[in-house]
């Protein structure tokens, strides 16, 4: 039977050897350390159907954005070859986000999501704005798939009006994600290859124009063009800076996978695997693309507005070379709108939990589904209906979203590294007992916080991206007043008493151990 809302663990606060999150419902749950199975036995609690191929795929998607499609042309006209080292610094700092993230939820499987280790160690003020910014920051962009979505539509069918495929759009990922969780890890995984086919498809098609000595408006496909069309930072440092502005859109989603984290089987073996293999992906698909894309056309013949995958198809002379493209970018689009209402609703599922959301949301249909929070967060992609015909201003409104929803998202990543922090200085036995030790753990975060300034600063530099720097505080206000209304609910005073008082209980078990961490 579906109970109204979670019962408190608030009395057993710490355990003898490990924290019990105060904020999370007491549900039984069997775990099996290591290379086994975590299985559930309340019909409240999300079930475990994703399996390893399931969050390998999820992991791959959500690491290969649309702005690798459509987005990349930008990025090199701007930044030159030097974009190579972009995506390689970008990639090499959200590795140690993920890796935090990881062994922070394999610290204890009772956490659902990021928001919840958020609640546990920084305190139920940082599980309200982790999990709202997360589920804002992938409705804007669902938003803003539903109206690229529409538009890649009418390129097969131009006569129809925009806010018919949206429509059709927004109620295909309801049909998708109601039924199972194992309809949307399926849905997923046969999306993701669609992108994996579509980016190696375009590496061959590259290393065959290169290793023939391709030739097109009088330029021989060579490797030779990283660095003799003005150089590997042509545009200098300030056009290496501009790339980190749009290229840093391209890896929102790479921390879906820790969404995904209380619905996978086996997540002491699917999780490491996944987050594990995010250098080779970006290895692979982005700078192994970019270096393919910048080797057979030099980086300024690229132009900003035109995908570079239909360019190298057109000249491999592929009939329809556009039309597969668009192809591939209508899934890629549909893929991230489908992985937002995803993660939106087990968001939402997760902060009815800790009374941080209406408690209608916790509810689970029969098949484990949180359908109330799933249709919650759909209601709000008809904003992108209505977005379809703001005359004029979609091009603007898109710099403003993807600004917008990238701040979000390092606010999200932020908080991850803040929680590891702690993790670290008030949880060190955690720490020791821990199979999947975050690389650098001590100094990491710090250096990936850092390179956040840089990327904040980043923005500052061209005045849309500024703009929508100074719009997004907006956001962090207006949630700031509705958590005022919140904190005052007696059931949210009692959740910051125990936290308090598990703070202190830590502080006092770690404070023997702190000096010999390493």
């Amino acid at each position: 039977m579906l109970t109204d809302g979670p019962v408190r663990c608030e009395a057993d606060l710490v355990s003898d050897d490990r924290p019990i999150v105060s904020a999370l419902p007491c549900q039984p749950t069997t775990v099996k350390e290591q290379n086994t199975t975590v299985t559930s036995q309340n019909p409240t609690e999300l079930k475990r159907a994703l399996s390893n191929r399931h969050i390998q795929l999820i992991a791959i998607g959500g690491a290969i954005g649309t702005g690798l499609f459509m987005g990349s042309g930008k990025t090199i006209s701007v930044a030159g070859p030097s974009v190579l080292l972009v995506y390689l610094v970008i990639g090499f700092m959200l590795f140690f986000v993920m890796r935090a993230m990881g062994e922070l939820l394999l610290s204890n499987l009772e956490y659902k999501n990021f928001s919840d280790f958020a609640g546990d160690l920084l305190g139920p003020w940082a599980a309200f704005f982790t999990g709202w910014t997360y589920w804002f920051c992938w409705v804007v962009t669902g938003v803003a798939d539903v109206v690229a979505i529409a538009h890649y539509v009418a390129f097969w069918w131009p006569q129809l009006p925009l806010w018919i495929p949206a429509i059709i759009c927004i109620l295909v990922l309801v049909g998708l994600n109601l039924p199972t969780v194992k309809s949307f890890g399926e849905t997923e995984f046969w999306f993701a290859m669609v992108k994996i086919v579509a980016i190696l498809a375009l590496i061959i098609v590259g290393l065959v124009f290169i290793l023939t000595g391709f030739e097109h408006g009088g330029d021989r496909a060579s490797f030779a063009h990283l660095w003799d069309h003005g150089g590997f930072f042509p545009n200098g440092f300030m056009g290496f800076v501009a790339g980190f502005q749009i290229a840093i859109f391209a890896f929102v989603g790479i921390e879906l996978v820790g969404t995904a984290a209380a619905e996978t089987k086996n997540p002491h073996t699917t999780l490491p695997k996944a987050v594990n293999s995010i250098p080779v992906r970006i290895l692979l698909f982005y700078v192994g693309a970019l270096i393919i894309l910048i080797s057979v056309r030099p980086w300024d013949s690229f132009s900003a507005d035109e995908s570079p995958f239909v360019a190298m198809f057109a000249l491999a002379g592929l009939a329809g070379a556009a039309g597969v493209v668009n192809f591939v970018v209508l899934t890629s689009a549909t893929s991230s709108a489908n992985s937002g209402i995803y993660s939106t609703s087990r968001m939402v599922y997760g902060l009815s939990l800790q009374g941080d959301a209406p408690k209608a949301f916790s509810r689970l249909s029969s098949r484990r589904v949180p359908q109330n929070a799933l249709l919650f967060s759909c209601m709000f992609l008809l904003a992108g209906v209505v977005l379809l015909y703001a005359e004029g201003s979609v091009s603007t409104a898109f710099t403003l979203v993807t600004t917008v929803s990238s701040l979000c998202f390092m606010f999200v990543w932020t908080i991850i590294l803040l929680s590891y922090i702690i993790y670290r200085r008030r949880r060190p036995q955690d720490h020791q007992r821990s199979t999947f030790k975050m690389p650098g753990g001590a100094f990491m975060p710090f250096v990936v916080l850092a390179f956040f300034v840089f990327v904040l600063w980043a923005l500052t530099t061209q005045p849309d991206t500024m703009a929508a720097e100074l719009a997004t505080p907006v956001w962090f206000a207006v949630l700031g007043l509705f958590y005022l209304r919140v904190r005052r609910n007696p059931e949210h005073r009692a959740l910051r008493e125990a936290h308090r008082a598990k703070v202190a209980e830590e502080r006092r078990a770690s404070a023997p151990s702190e000096h010999s961490q390493v």
